[in-house]
């Protein structure tokens, strides 16, 4: 299986869960940057990233980026999510940006694969919870890093 993990990242956290996540399925990590629209359309399961900042946005290079994959062909794709946030430090928006990201790829009518379970987080509120589930993988790499691999090997036995 074909998987690109595209993913933006400053302190390098959400950087190192994108190189883990790709290495366990043989995939590639890309760089919003760098990213080419072929990233986001050349492969059976793409996987997108980004930590939340402060009240619940997008990082800056999804933020400058974000035209790459509004004009991506994504209708019927299989899309998976994760985000990077800190539940304690920022309680009433934890990955909220993963959130933003999935009502961005359901625009364009994707098939978002990878929901999970909220048990086991401490937070308030976050626009990544639909119908009592995260859209996808919530990790919080400041307080639970220690979960990370668990949840990650958890999480691509479901979408894989």
């Amino acid at each position: 299986m074909i998987v690109n993990v595209i993913f933006g990242s400053d302190g390098g956290a959400t950087k190192g869960v994108a190189s883990r996540i790709s290495k366990k399925c043989q995939g590639r990590a890309v760089d919003i940057k760098t990213a080419s629209p072929a990233d986001f359309e050349n492969c059976e399961l793409l996987i997108l990233g980004s930590p939340t900042y402060g009240d619940g946005t997008l990082q800056t290079d999804w933020e400058e980026h974000i035209d790459k994959l509004r004009g991506a062909r994504l209708k019927g794709k299989k899309v998976a999510l994760f985000g990077t946030g800190d539940q304690e430090s920022y309680p009433g928006s934890f990955v909220d940006a993963m959130g933003i990201l999935y009502d961005e790829v359901t625009a364009l009518e994707a098939v978002v694969v990878g929901f999970t379970d909220t048990k086991g987080y401490d937070y308030l509120n976050s626009t990544a919870e639909r119908d009592g589930r995260f859209v996808g993988l919530a990790l919080d790499q400041d307080t639970q890093s220690g979960l990370t691999d668990k949840r990650v090997t958890a999480w691509l036995s479901t979408i894989l």
